[in-house]
């Protein structure tokens, strides 16, 4: 009896400036979270401007409305629990 295989393909890409990872495309954050190109481009991209930058997103040079910054969620998380 036959078996078919089905080929399973896994092509990782690294950053070389910050060390961001996608895996077939997804970006994925070092917990292992699903991330997404425009969050990682406005957090991390967007603060080290670098030529080196492989976010697809952050080389198109957008601007994503109201930035997501670090301030911005540290803003909502003490917001938050001053309710």
């Amino acid at each position: 009896m036959d078996k078919e295989f089905t080929e399973l393909n896994l092509e990782r890409k690294e950053c070389p400036k910050c060390g961001a990872v996608w895996l077939n495309g997804q970006h994925i954050w070092n917990t292992g979270v699903i991330g997404d190109n425009k969050t990682l481009s406005n957090l991390v991209c967007g603060l080290v401007e670098s030529p080196e930058c492989i976010n697809p997103e952050h080389i198109k040079g957008h601007i994503y409305g109201e930035k997501d910054t670090w301030e911005k969620r540290s803003r909502f998380i003490d917001q938050s629990f001053t309710k």
